[in-house]
């Protein structure tokens, strides 16, 4: 967080050339916001403002948060998801506490690939920045919202589940139509059923649960 205070101005030549102070963030005023979708985090530790001799403050306070996020899942393992961040303030409308960015898109997309852990199930893909006013109570408030644009890697998967259901199904095809006795096709038959109820038992334990229709993995 970047803002400026016209109040807290130095001349650096009457002050030893002393240009830029470490500050407790409670010293001063500072820009009170939240983020709508959290349901969870860890509070910062880092409670201190770097106050620059013109008055510009920088703040920089990491926050680990739990956010919530509506799921599509129906394509999975091969799902797309888009997640919401939504910075806002509504302690001061928009007519005194307006909210902007200060690097671009692209940039911010740079700096969070190399945040991002590349060795999850999860590929971040693209970042994207809304800066719009949200009217409430006849009131504007400035928000800034990130939209996360996020790959489910599907090989593990694919391995575990869609490999096996093939296989399964091109099996019992081939019993079915095979050149075996009755008897063999019932007793083949009983094993494959056996088999699917022991894979949709696998099935119901890692498919998502997060979403308004199941994936089409799991509604054969």
């Amino acid at each position: 967080q970047e803002w400026k205070n016209p109040f807290a101005t130095w001349d650096p030549r009457d002050f030893c050339n002393i240009s830029e102070i470490v500050l407790p963030m409670d010293t001063y005023w500072s820009p009170p916001i939240f983020i709508l979708e959290r349901v969870s985090g860890q509070n910062p530790e880092l409670n201190y403002v770097v106050l620059m001799h013109n008055g510009s403050f920088n703040s920089t306070r990491p926050f680990q948060v739990t956010l919530t996020c509506s799921l599509i899942i129906f394509k999975f393992p091969f799902d797309t998801q888009m997640c919401n961040l939504s910075i806002a303030s509504f302690l001061y409308p928009v007519t005194d506490f307006v909210m902007k960015m200060r690097r671009t898109p692209a940039e911010m997309m740079k700096d969070s690939q190399s945040f991002f852990l590349t060795d999850g199930e999860w590929k971040f893909t693209n970042l994207s920045i809304i800066e719009y006013t949200e009217i409430m109570d006849d009131k504007g408030f400035s928000m800034v919202t990130y939209v996360i644009s996020m790959e489910r890697r599907p090989t593990l998967y694919v391995l575990n589940l869609i490999l096996p259901t093939c296989a399964l199904y091109l099996l019992d095809m081939a019993v079915l139509f095979g050149p075996s006795s009755l008897e063999e096709k019932i007793n083949f038959q009983i094993a494959i059923i056996l088999g699917s109820s022991m894979l949709a038992v696998i099935l119901n334990n890692s498919l998502p649960t997060s979403s308004n229709k199941p994936p089409i993995i799991g509604s054969h």
